[in-house]
């Protein structure tokens, strides 16, 4: 512990003030709490007027005459140490050869009970003395820390002037710091750490859950969590709704010198990672071009770009994959690729199609797909196994699985099963319904079954008997009402296309008939 610190330790360490401990029997954790101020009073209850982390200095005017023991009443001394204590005070002085010539063994008795230091101040020590030196300490701290925290934000401006800048501020923050620092990318990965491997495998899997939700939550916030054993404090990277990630202290609450510096770091970590957005745009926007390319049918220009850039696309038979482009966290899931695609050469390709964000990978391995749906919580469509000749109609199928699948990984073959009217959209459902409402109304306004004829006769192949068996009436009434359908309609029920499209709108009225 540093002389200086404004510690009850540090007081009675100095020689000018000739302080001494009443009891050699004492916490010595007691002796290095900070000390926030020191004050005197000789009230009998002076706990109204104090605050925590005070040293409090009396006289004892306030006791009883005589030495408690010896009057068989210790209750005012254990009464008063047990409120000082429960008030927070960290440690008591007493004033000897004012009121008293020494410390009342009770008062020493009732000071160790409670675990409080209690220490005397001679006559010729001034108790204004013991408050200054107290006071000098705490300026000395805040000085210190002043300095520390110049010294460190220098050393981290310089730290990310190095060739990897964010890098080399996470360590020199580290080592500021004296703790383990990370900082996670937007898809919640690990990027930079110090120590490297600083953590065991069960707090750094629970910390990377955290800054998880707090990037899927996508606001700006600074927050404190403990993880087992370890302290941390997290810091957001970027603008609200578009987190750049995150960083990740070894430490909980910070003072304020502590707070400066980690916002310093912020700041030029934001900068730098807006700066290397640039980057990641240009980046995007040539794969989209070779999405264009494989979508025109040209993959030739695809292979050589992304073979300079990323490796050899992945090779025939592949699947496509499509999500919404729009999807939450996009930011995330672009990062989290190019850093599958770096690590899985040759496996995977993406990048921004017309609607959405396009997937390349092995016919045989889908587990890219799989966790990056399990990961961000979206759907994606998967199409059938192809060559990139026929690259654009996969797309196609991956876009229709997307669309029309209800969990988070829905294959076209899967989709495709379900049939045609399966796929009719509101919009078609609302042509069917303006298409057959002269029937229903005219059924409702005359007591008809025109509506339900129509149906079971286009069920039953347009069979006349079949229908009036299915209907339980004669086969001339089933023509009979044919041919109101027709006048009712105004269509001719003999042409293929008219009934086609009939039979298309009662089932997509009525799918499950």
């Amino acid at each position: 512990m540093d002389a200086d610190a404004p510690t009850l330790r540090a007081l009675l360490a100095r020689r000018d003030l000739r302080l001494s401990l009443a009891d050699d029997d004492v916490d010595q954790a007691a002796l290095d709490r900070s000390i926030r101020w020191v004050h005197s009073s000789d009230l009998v209850d002076p706990t109204p007027f104090l605050s925590e982390g005070l040293v409090l200095l009396t006289t004892g005017t306030q006791f009883p005459l005589g030495d408690a023991d010896e009057a068989g009443d210790a209750d005012p001394f254990r009464s008063y140490v047990h409120r000082l204590a429960a008030r927070g005070v960290v440690g008591l002085g007493f004033g000897t050869e004012v009121a008293r010539a020494g410390i009342p063994s009770a008062l020493v008795d009732a000071c160790r009970a409670e675990r409080m230091p209690l220490f005397e101040v001679p006559y010729r020590t001034p108790f204004i003395a013991v408050a200054r030196a107290n006071a000098e300490a705490i300026a000395a701290e805040a000085y210190a820390r002043r300095s520390w925290a110049l010294a460190a934000q220098r050393a981290i401006a310089l730290a990310a002037l190095r060739p990897d800048g964010l890098g080399a501020t996470v360590t020199e923050l580290a080592k500021q710091l004296g703790t383990w620092v990370g900082m996670f990318d937007a898809a919640g990965e690990l990027a930079r750490e110090h120590p490297v491997g600083g953590l065991d495998v069960t707090t750094a899997a629970g910390l990377q859950r955290e800054v998880t939700g707090v990037l899927h939550r996508g606001a700006r916030a600074g927050s404190s969590l403990r993880i087992g054993e370890t302290a941390f404090t997290l810091q957001t990277l970027g603008r609200g709704g578009h987190l750049r990630g995150v960083i990740a202290i070894g430490a909980g609450d910070l003072d304020q010198e502590g707070r400066v510096v980690v916002t310093a770091v912020i700041a030029m970590a934001g900068l730098a990672l807006e700066q290397q957005q640039g980057l990641s745009r240009a980046r995007g926007a040539l794969r989209a071009g070779l999405v264009q390319s494989l979508l025109a049918g040209d993959p030739a220009l695809a292979r050589r770009a992304s073979r300079e850039l990323w490796g050899p696309l992945p090779s025939a038979p592949v699947v496509v994959a499509m999500t919404d482009a729009a999807a939450p966290r996009v930011d995330g899931i672009t990062e989290l690729l190019e850093l599958w695609a770096d690590e899985r050469r040759g496996a995977l390709f993406f990048g921004r199609g017309d609607d959405g964000l396009v997937l390349v990978v092995p016919a045989d391995d889908l587990s890219a797909v799989e966790e990056l749906a399990a990961r961000f919580d979206v759907r994606l469509g998967v199409s059938d196994p192809t060559g990139y000749d026929a690259f654009a109609a996969a797309a196609g199928q991956a876009r229709v699985a997307r669309d029309r699948g209800a969990g988070a990984v829905t294959a076209f073959a899967d989709v495709a099963r379900s049939g045609v009217l399966s796929a009719l959209t509101d919009e078609a459902r609302a042509l069917a319904r303006a298409e057959l409402a002269p029937l229903r109304e005219h059924d409702a306004a005359q007591g008809t079954r025109l509506l339900e004829t129509l149906q079971v006769w286009l069920d039953e192949d347009c069979s006349h008997e079949a229908s009036a068996q299915s209907l339980g009436v004669h086969r001339h009434t089933v023509r009979t009402r044919l041919a109101l359908v027709e006048r009712v309609l105004g269509r001719d029920l003999s042409s293929f296309a008219t009934r086609a499209e009939l039979w298309a709108a009662l089932r997509a009225l009525d799918p499950s008939a």
